[in-house]
């Protein structure tokens, strides 16, 4: 009979003998690998979780006492632990089990924190919360060591040794975020997992933790349920804060997750469980073609340097790391550190170029802002996973982009619209020397090149039609189901110029000549449409009294849930037929003499110029 099946509730945990709980984590593994290889997800990090997240919900009374996950990604075996089993079967999917922690699914998930090092200053905050409530109960944040080296931990740190509340810090050592952790942090831990060996430290020498005033446990095998369960309990009736430190391996207990050198399997989309391949051949992606330009471009311009924060493989720099490993530079997850240190290359000479997810670049906009653009240095970020990016949630969609940048003076933002534009806009950021620059593009397929007319004023003109009302101006990506719409539009008896601007901030000048020669501007992004590029053209047309009116299509200001991106897009009408609609919708409003105007009116400013 199957023990798993009688784990419904952290509670039930404790019928069972520490006999039995090998058999579990077994069988806990089996089913991690079966759900998360159907459906896709992070499948690394929650092997090695198993035993510890077994411990916890032994010692620890969820919801009572507080669990903190950072990141939210190691949290699938606590789901599974706290009633959520028969919910895999949608892991990831519109309306189904997120892959992070999340409020509405359960009193057991506080914090849905799915970006890293945030744990350890929630934890404190709630601890001195209870302190000055009298409160008795355990905050525990389990980090590990990839999110200990932000910055953010440390400032949690730096008060947990101070603070009045008290806190079980479980660090989940297994010596990777994606990759390996790097620098004196990763060095310390490693270190301390040989003390007392001949070539390590003494046994008794003191970590940076006791050094800072709090306790410290171990170091701790992870996967060994009776031991971890007794650290915990020790910290747990400790009088201050204390770190338990755990040593896991990432994937422990699949073999094609232990021996993938990438990242363990960090995260899989649908994979055959067995050799943790694709059940698919995967299509060439954005970031595949932006790996392959920032090579070539590292043979053309000795002084570009990469950097990143812990991502050299999700952001596409393990090629150019391979090919200039002495250019390429891993941080850790600290990007406001990756940032600030970019500029510092920049002053020294150097065109440094960060790669970093869209939605982690929310973390440094204060570096782009005072560190970078206020002494217009030449520093471009590349911004992977722009717009909706899926099944990974509200956390991680990179929608505020365009309306967070679009503040920063001087800063230049590139949205290509295919692999072609995104080789030749990379190039012209790299280029530039006098300023900031940016470059976003999506988590998706790169799919077909999508051609010009020709180019005005520095903008893509894809499609035209003499006296065409309506001037559809795509950003980035959503060039090609612009063109859809436009089709759609041209069977319903409405015609189109479409526009790729190619760089959308600032709102280039010459758009305000195409405005007028029309009756209706329409412009379509996958960001927020408040403070977005749409938001800004409009903005522009009234500064120059271009009467034509501007109807923004765009993401709304709220958090947008976890789904398939294509279906999410569709939902706030962001796709072919509902682009179609609002733009008829918008046409069914308009004054008839605009229209007429717009229709006998030739498009002057349509006459091809030199890009």
């Amino acid at each position: 009979m199957s023990l798993l099946d009688d784990v419904n509730q952290p509670a039930d945990l404790n019928r069972l003998t520490g006999d039995q709980l090998p058999a579990l984590a077994t069988e806990i593994r089996a089913f991690l690998v079966d759900a998360v290889c159907r459906r896709g997800g992070h499948l690394g990090p929650n092997l090695g979780m198993v035993e510890l997240t077994l411990a916890l919900h032994r010692v620890f009374r969820s919801p009572h006492d507080r669990i903190i996950f950072d990141t939210g990604h190691q949290a699938y075996v606590h789901k599974l632990l706290t009633g959520r089993r028969g919910r895999f079967t949608e892991l990831r999917g519109r309306g189904g089990l997120s892959g992070y922690p999340r409020r509405v699914e359960s009193p057991h998930d506080l914090v849905e924190n799915s970006h890293a090092s945030t744990a350890l200053s929630y934890a404190d905050g709630l601890s001195r919360a209870d302190a000055l409530d009298g409160t008795r109960r355990t905050v525990v944040a389990v980090i590990g060591d990839g999110a200990l080296t932000g910055g953010l931990a440390w400032e949690a740190l730096n008060n947990l040794a101070t603070s009045p509340g008290r806190v079980v810090i479980v660090l989940n050592d297994n010596g990777r975020s994606y990759a390996p952790t790097i620098g004196g942090l990763a060095a310390h831990l490693a270190a301390r997992r040989t003390a007392g060996a001949p070539d390590g430290p003494a046994a008794d020498a003191p970590t940076i933790f006791q050094s800072l005033g709090l306790g410290y446990l171990g170091p701790i095998d992870g996967h060994d349920v009776t031991g971890v369960e007794a650290a915990l309990r020790a910290a747990r009736d400790s009088d201050r804060s204390v770190v338990v430190h755990c040593v896991t391996r990432k994937g422990y207990g699949h073999a094609p997750s232990e021996t993938d050198e990438a990242d363990r399997l960090h995260a899989v989309g649908v994979v055959d469980p067995g050799t943790g391949q694709p059940a698919t051949a995967p299509g060439r992606t954005w970031t595949d073609a932006f790996a392959d330009e920032l090579v070539a471009l590292g043979g053309d311009c000795p002084d570009l340097v990469a950097v990143s924060a812990a991502m050299l493989g999700p952001t596409g720099l393990t090629a150019f790391g391979a090919r200039y490993p002495e250019r390429t530079i891993d941080v850790g997850i600290a990007e406001q550190h990756a940032v600030t240190s970019a500029a510092g290359l920049a002053m020294g000479g150097k065109h440094p170029v960060v790669a970093v997810y869209a939605t982690f670049l929310n973390r440094a906009v204060d570096q782009v802002l005072l560190d970078v653009a206020l002494h217009r240095l030449p520093v471009t970020l590349v911004l992977d996973r722009a717009g909706i990016t899926g099944p990974d949630g509200p956390s991680h969609h990179g929608m505020w982009d365009l309306a967070l940048l679009g503040a920063v003076p001087g800063l230049r933002v590139a949205a290509p619209r295919d692999e072609t534009t995104l080789r030749e806009e990379l190039r012209e950021a790299v280029a530039q020397q006098d300023g900031p620059t940016a470059l976003r593009f999506p988590k998706a397929r790169v799919g077909d090149d999508l051609p010009a007319l020709y180019r005005t004023g520095g903008m893509d003109v894809l499609r035209t039609a003499a006296g065409a009302p309506v001037l559809l101006v795509a950003v980035g990506a959503m060039a090609a189901p612009a063109l859809r719409a436009a089709d759609l539009l041209a069977e319903a008896g409405v015609e189109c110029t479409v526009v790729d601007p190619r760089w959308v901030r600032p709102v280039n000048p010459a758009l305000a000549g195409l405005a007028a020669d029309h009756a209706l501007v329409v412009t379509v992004e996958d960001g927020i449409r408040d403070g977005g590029a749409g938001s800004a053209i409009a903005l522009a047309l009234a500064d120059e009294a271009i009467g034509t009116p501007v109807r923004v299509l765009g993401l709304p200001t709220e958090f947008i849930t976890h789904g398939e991106r294509g279906g999410l897009l569709a939902e706030h009408g962001l796709d072919p037929p509902g682009i179609c609609d609002a733009v008829l919708h918008q046409v069914s409003t308009l004054p008839a003499d605009l229209a007429v105007r717009a229709r006998t009116r030739a498009p002057q400013s349509l006459t091809a110029l030199p890009g």
